[in-house]
Protein backbone atom coordinates (compact mmCIF):
# COMPACT_ATOMS: atom_id res chain seq x y z
CA UNK A 1 0.00 0.00 0.00
CA UNK A 2 1.27 3.45 -0.93
CA UNK A 3 1.74 6.14 1.72
CA UNK A 4 -0.81 8.96 1.45
CA UNK A 5 0.23 12.50 2.39
CA UNK A 6 -2.22 15.38 2.78
CA UNK A 7 -0.86 18.92 3.04
CA UNK A 8 -3.56 20.97 4.74
CA UNK A 9 -4.58 23.77 7.07
CA UNK A 10 -7.03 23.52 9.99
CA UNK A 11 -9.61 25.94 8.57
CA UNK A 12 -9.83 24.52 5.05
CA UNK A 13 -13.20 22.89 4.23
CA UNK A 14 -11.73 21.09 1.22
CA UNK A 15 -9.05 19.59 3.48
CA UNK A 16 -11.77 18.27 5.77
CA UNK A 17 -13.61 16.77 2.79
CA UNK A 18 -10.46 15.14 1.41
CA UNK A 19 -9.59 13.58 4.76
CA UNK A 20 -13.18 12.41 5.17
CA UNK A 21 -13.14 10.75 1.75
CA UNK A 22 -9.88 8.96 2.54
CA UNK A 23 -11.21 7.80 5.93
CA UNK A 24 -14.44 6.56 4.32
CA UNK A 25 -12.32 4.34 2.07
CA UNK A 26 -10.40 2.99 5.06
CA UNK A 27 -7.13 4.68 4.11
CA UNK A 28 -4.73 6.13 6.64
CA UNK A 29 -2.73 9.21 5.76
CA UNK A 30 -0.08 11.54 7.08
CA UNK A 31 -1.36 15.09 7.50
CA UNK A 32 1.11 17.95 7.22
CA UNK A 33 -0.22 21.28 8.53
CA UNK A 34 1.31 24.09 6.47
CA UNK A 35 -0.63 26.93 8.12
CA UNK A 36 2.13 28.11 10.44
CA UNK A 37 5.28 26.98 8.65
CA UNK A 38 6.41 28.83 5.53
CA UNK A 39 9.14 26.28 4.81
CA UNK A 40 6.66 23.38 4.84
CA UNK A 41 4.32 25.34 2.59
CA UNK A 42 7.16 26.04 0.16
CA UNK A 43 8.06 22.35 0.15
CA UNK A 44 4.43 21.57 -0.70
CA UNK A 45 4.40 24.17 -3.51
CA UNK A 46 7.59 22.73 -5.00
CA UNK A 47 6.31 19.14 -4.83
CA UNK A 48 2.92 20.18 -6.23
CA UNK A 49 4.36 21.85 -9.30
CA UNK A 50 3.64 25.38 -8.12
CA UNK A 51 0.13 24.82 -6.75
CA UNK A 52 -0.26 26.89 -3.59
CA UNK A 53 -3.75 25.92 -2.44
CA UNK A 54 -4.59 23.24 0.10
CA UNK A 55 -5.15 20.43 0.25
CA UNK A 56 -2.41 18.96 -1.88
CA UNK A 57 -2.58 15.19 -1.83
CA UNK A 58 0.12 12.70 -2.72
CA UNK A 59 -0.13 8.93 -3.02
CA UNK A 60 3.41 7.69 -2.78
CA UNK A 61 5.32 10.07 -5.05
CA UNK A 62 2.28 10.67 -7.30
CA UNK A 63 0.71 14.11 -6.98
CA UNK A 64 -3.06 13.62 -7.03
CA UNK A 65 -3.92 17.32 -6.60
CA UNK A 66 -6.61 18.86 -4.44
CA UNK A 67 -9.95 17.58 -3.17
CA UNK A 68 -11.71 17.89 -6.54
CA UNK A 69 -8.92 15.88 -8.18
CA UNK A 70 -9.04 13.24 -5.43
CA UNK A 71 -12.81 12.96 -5.68
CA UNK A 72 -12.71 12.66 -9.48
CA UNK A 73 -9.99 10.01 -9.29
CA UNK A 74 -12.12 8.03 -6.84
CA UNK A 75 -15.27 8.34 -9.00
CA UNK A 76 -13.30 7.11 -12.03
CA UNK A 77 -12.10 4.07 -10.08
CA UNK A 78 -8.46 5.16 -10.08
CA UNK A 79 -7.88 5.84 -6.40
CA UNK A 80 -7.89 2.27 -5.08
CA UNK A 81 -5.43 0.92 -7.70
CA UNK A 82 -3.11 3.87 -7.07
CA UNK A 83 -3.16 3.44 -3.28
CA UNK A 84 -2.91 -0.33 -3.36
CA UNK A 85 -0.03 -0.44 -5.84
CA UNK A 86 2.97 -2.16 -4.25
Amino acid sequence: MQKITVYSTPVCPYCVRAKSLLKSKGYTYEEIDVSQDAALRETMVQKAGGRRTVPQIFVGETHVGGFDDLSALDRQGGLAPLVERA
